[in-house]
């Protein structure tokens, strides 16, 4: 403990030398204006020492990746409120359906106007035929579409074009979700359009696709096949 003491007060002594000899020869300081470079320090008018560039440089590299990242954070708050904000719209407006054909145009309209979207539709499994304004589907081709036992699938999906009529030519990619509808669980699926090729990519999030997929069977349940 004595010898670190004794460190520190050699160390501080130093210090004071320095300082001691800075102030008795100022002007060699002052005058050298590659050592007040060095130092990151200028000479202003008035003769006295300021920041120099280096060190304002990097007071404006800090500044600016800290208004940088303020930016991110604000736009990264904006959008997800701005996507909860549609998504609740989005849940109202599905679950005031009335029947199953207001049920598949409320899915055609939250994918138009609440996510920009090119189309939005419903379909569904059965012999039976499937309600009024869904898409019937064979048994089986639930699975032909989105994969065995998978319960979505994002991305171009060729074989997935007939589920939007007119607009297949012009649809891009799609996100599909599987229904099961009914108590007898019957196949279905809900599946919304983009234009572009990247609307939809199988390394995108699906938490709201089968959210709205949820949403979707349970309005349904309310109404007999």
């Amino acid at each position: 403990m004595e010898a670190v003491g004794a460190a520190r007060t050699e160390t501080a002594d130093e210090g004071d030398t320095v300082k001691a000899l800075l102030r008795a020869h100022r002007e060699v300081v002052l005058s050298d204006p590659r050592l007040l470079a060095e130092l990151g320090l200028r000479l202003d008018a008035a003769n006295v020492v300021d920041f120099g560039p280096v060190a304002l440089s990097r007071a404006a590299a800090a500044h600016q990746r800290e208004s940088s990242h303020r930016q991110r954070l604000e736009a990264v708050s904006r959008a997800n409120f701005a996507a909860q904000t549609r998504t609740n719209a989005s849940v109202i407006d599905l679950i005031e359906a009335t029947d199953f054909a207001d049920l598949a145009r409320r899915v055609d309209c939250v994918a138009r106007l609440q996510f920009g979207l090119l189309t939005g539709v419903v379909a569904l499994e059965g012999d039976d035929g499937a309600p009024d304004g869904w898409r019937r589907l064979t048994p089986g081709q639930v699975d032909l579409l989105i994969g065995r036992h998978k319960p979505v699938r994002m991305g171009v999906v060729p074989t997935a074009i007939g589920l939007f009529g007119d607009l297949g030519p012009i649809v891009g990619s799609v996100a599909l979700a599987r229904l099961a509808i009914g108590p007898a669980r019957r196949e279905g699926v809900i599946a919304f359009a983009g234009v572009e090729a990247d609307a939809f990519a199988a390394d995108m999030g699906s938490d709201l696709v089968t959210f709205l997929a949820r949403v979707v069977e349970r309005t349904a349940e309310r109404w007999a096949l």
